[in-house]
């Protein structure tokens, strides 16, 4: 099923402010919140898909690039984990945009929860990663699977992430009594107000090591190489971002990753030029070749393909091949392949060659230039313009 337009999903239109975008979202989640429509696989749905749109359209650099490429900018073809922007599941989003509904948009356990958390605790992520992938234009054109090396921060695997020696070197944070979070009441003019903040002790841990893992010291992640393997969709451009969701940088003691920007990088075809969405074929020709025609062989990027080049051909003539560019990338069809003739002038004759030239010159079907009918039609291309 594919996935339906972001600014669609909210509600707003493509010029809406940060403001109203924000506003759209935090009327989507409250209608659609678990907590208000329990069992309701439907509003849950509705409710990740809002959050997925939100996390784009409130970037500055994500809501560019969807603008421009749509899904597949946003790494709709590229793998990656989770239903879409970052997120593994609802608690994620409770974590990310709590903050969004004033502090009180907690887990499964209501509206009284504190933002940015996890199961009451506050949860790390790690940051995003950028690497450069480059691509042919075989590749660009048919879409490709790449493994790639990445150096990155991974969980420990000999404390499992937690940053603790084993399973009993932590005890719970004395401050915050295993929350993650304390609570401040003030007396204000309009009565008591409550606020809740992260723990100083246990920066939101909610729970304070006793004896640290050896070999993270006590941070839960560790600096290694992971392959990653990356869909690219069809129709790619110079420059684009795709984006792999929690192929990032693993969050500390337990974090979610961060995710994994693909920055494309196109080599230049021997042959072709890519100009958007089509691909441009310069053919050299002499001049008698381009005189009396020919049949021309005329590199695509399936291979080799043959156009009749009809006698009298003018220069810089473009001949269509229809549907031998390149894919695009939201999925509207497919370039064209433009044959541009041009005539290769010799530089050097021979004296024979000069003596047939010139003999040539003086014959009917060498005199003048355009008939009248050719001459006609060209000034009333050029009144058009």
């Amino acid at each position: 099923m594919s996935k339906r337009d972001y600014y669609e999903v909210l509600e707003v239109g493509k010029n809406a402010t940060p403001e109203e975008i924000k506003k759209a979202y935090r009327k989507k989640a409250i209608k659609f919140h678990p907590d208000k429509n329990p069992g309701d696989k439907s509003s849950e749905d509705k409710f990740k898909e809002a959050a997925e749109a939100y996390e784009v359209l409130s970037s500055t650099e994500k809501k560019q690039r969807y603008d421009q490429f749509g899904h597949a900018g946003m790494g709709g073809a590229a793998g990656g984990g989770g239903f879409g922007g970052g997120f593994s599941d609802i608690e994620d989003i409770f974590s990310s945009f709590g903050d969004i509904f004033g502090g009180h948009f907690g887990g499964f356990g209501g509206f009284g929860g504190g933002g940015r958390s996890r199961g009451g605790r506050r949860v790390s992520r790690g940051s995003d990663l950028r690497v450069k992938v480059k691509l042919n234009l075989e590749e660009i054109v048919n879409g490709v699977e790449k493994k790639i090396k990445v150096k990155k921060y991974v969980a420990c695997q000999h404390c499992s992430g937690t940053g603790a020696k084993d399973s009993s070197a932590h005890s719970t944070c004395g401050t915050c009594r295993g929350t993650g979070q304390v609570t401040r009441i003030q007396n204000t003019l309009l009565g008591q107000m409550q606020t809740a903040s992260v723990c100083p002790t246990c920066q939101g841990d909610g729970k304070m090591i006793t004896d640290k893992c050896n070999h993270c010291a006590g941070e839960g992640v560790i600096r290694d190489e992971e392959i990653i393997s990356i869909n690219i969709p069809a129709g790619v451009g110079d420059g684009m971002q795709l984006n792999v969701s929690n192929k990032g940088n693993t969050g500390r003691r337990g974090g979610i990753n961060g995710d994994l920007l693909v920055v494309i990088t196109e080599e230049k075809h021997p042959e072709l030029v890519r100009d958007g969405n089509n691909l441009i074929f310069n053919l050299f020709l002499s001049f008698t070749e381009i005189t009396l025609g020919k049949t021309a062989e005329i590199t695509t990027v399936e291979g080799k393909v043959k156009v009749k080049i009809d006698a009298g051909t003018q220069p810089e003539k473009v001949l269509r091949l229809r549907g031998k560019g390149i894919p695009d990338v939201n999925g509207y069809g497919r370039g064209d392949l433009l044959v541009r003739v041009h005539v290769w002038i010799p530089q050097k004759l021979s004296s024979e060659e000069k003596k047939a030239l010139e003999k040539l010159q003086d014959s009917p079907g060498f005199q003048g230039g355009p008939s009248a009918s050719e001459k006609s039609f060209f000034a009333k291309m050029r009144d058009m313009f």
